[in-house]
């Protein structure tokens, strides 16, 4: 038999499923609701901690306590690469438009939102090889990288849809100046298209993925619910020559991220 907490927990539950409560409603006070269902405010502590978990509600500090919006959802296939590859060498008119909507990147394919709909904030430095980094590019130990932070959220929120760290060599793409340069960011057509214009093309590209609880870090930068677990993608991509072009570590929102994985397989 569910106890008081639970009982609260799933009448407000309930509400928030059927329309009662909408996204971004404020609940009654924990003192109102206490009065209301006539127990205790520790007892409506747990019951709201209950929903909090579930990702239902968030407590805003000296607000009180919110139906949760839901976060824009993204859903990253394999197919995305070669969608980009196809796209690595149009005109840059065409980069920045896709038929009816403007659409620079991998992003907006994800999410299927325009340029127009998100907020970009991008970060380059350059920095040495570790001895991990050094390994899998096969270069040496300190050798100079360029180690680019970008976030992309929704206008409408305040979150960004993930946390992406890359890793470029920088001699590999210093012929083209603007790859060193975080003012070109967004880049129309995305990194295939930043590697095209110094002569690379990539034939394949490896995906880890993993998960694990957040760091503190990463669950107030992410906007995640308490207990939501990320997904740690580490991409690698290889040019023509087997050579490792570009590494990136993606910190993924457990909560909104789908993961879908298409293999086409040989008839027999």
């Amino acid at each position: 038999m569910a106890v008081a907490y639970e009982r609260i927990a799933d009448e407000l539950r309930e509400a928030i499923r059927a329309g009662q409560l909408k996204p971004g409603d404020r609940l009654l006070s924990e003192a109102k609701l206490a009065e209301k269902y006539r127990k205790s405010v520790p007892t409506i502590r747990d019951a709201l901690r209950l929903l909090r978990d579930e990702g239902l509600v968030e407590k805003e500090h000296g607000r009180g306590t919110f139906v949760r919006r839901p976060r824009t959802k993204v859903s990253r296939t394999n197919t995305r690469h070669q969608w980009e590859k196809d796209r690595a060498r149009d005109p840059e008119e065409n980069q920045a438009k896709t038929g009816a909507q403007a659409k620079t990147g991998a992003t907006e394919h994800d999410t299927e939102l325009t340029v127009n709909d998100l907020v970009f904030h991008s970060s380059y430095r350059e920095v040495e090889a570790s001895e991990e980094i050094a390994r899998a590019f096969g270069v040496d130990e300190g050798t100079p990288l360029v180690e680019r932070t970008c976030r992309t959220r929704y206008a409408a929120e305040d979150a960004p849809c993930n946390l992406v760290t890359s890793y470029l060599v920088r001699e590999m793409v210093a012929a083209n100046p603007d790859l060193l340069d975080e003012t070109g960011e967004p880049w129309p057509g995305g990194t295939q298209n930043q590697l095209h214009t110094v002569g690379i093309e990539l034939d394949r590209i490896e995906e880890h993925v993993t998960a694990r609880p957040p760091t503190p870090e990463e669950a107030e930068e992410l906007g995640l619910p308490h207990g939501t677990a990320v997904l740690i993608l580490r991409k690698t991509a290889y040019d023509t020559s087997g050579r490792v072009v570009e590494m990136s570590v993606i910190t993924l929102p457990g909560d909104r991220t789908e993961m879908l994985f298409t293999t086409p397989l040989e008839r027999w």
